[in-house]
């Protein structure tokens, strides 16, 4: 595997060693030990996946403390413009953000650490998107901030994405006061 750590302090792409021939393919999407070595060291609690329609944009979501939550996310099927936002209040790259496209085809993985607004689009119709959890879900502890506010200026490429009511009423960045 393949560990690209990026401009904001913890987040990292991941590149699987892909093995194919005339059967299909075989890659390894998790292993304690070589993510360890690399320096991620959270230990996984929970799986989670969901399947969209293209232009669903699920997120920007994030877990308060005690619940906030690392997670490494990856695509099954289909793909999507996945998006981090630092929300560490002491962090040089508070407010910004990183996005990859993640797919069943490039099957790159995307550690996110806890601390971090994500959120993705789908790109294609029936994605299957999948990520694992250092933490148990909390819904007293769920929060989100708005898609597309203006303080963070994500380019997903859509105005007029599939949101959640949940999603329509996010908060602000700038109302925003950072629990990490």
């Amino acid at each position: 595997m393949k560990f690209n750590k990026l401009y904001i302090e913890g987040l990292v792409v991941i590149e699987p060693n892909v093995f194919k021939d005339d059967r299909g393919y075989f890659f390894e999407s998790y292993n304690y030990e070589e993510f360890k070595k690399n320096g991620v060291v959270d230990v996984f609690v929970q799986d989670n996946q969901s399947k969209s329609q293209k232009d669903v944009l699920r997120g920007l979501h994030f877990q308060k403390p005690p619940y906030a939550q690392s997670k490494l996310v990856r695509v099954v099927q289909g793909s999507v413009l996945d998006v981090a936002v630092d929300l560490r209040k002491d962090s040089k790259t508070y407010g910004q953000y990183y996005s990859v496209v993640l797919s069943a085809e490039n099957k790159k993985m995307f550690f996110i650490p806890a601390g971090f607004a994500h959120g993705f689009l789908t790109l294609e119709d029936n994605t299957v998107f999948s990520y694992k959890c250092s933490n148990v879900y909390h819904s007293d502890s769920e929060d989100a901030i708005l898609w597309n506010d203006k303080d963070i200026n994500i380019d997903w490429g859509i105005n007029q994405p599939i949101l959640s009511e949940k999603d329509i009423q996010a908060n602000s960045f700038n109302q925003f006061k950072s629990p990490f």
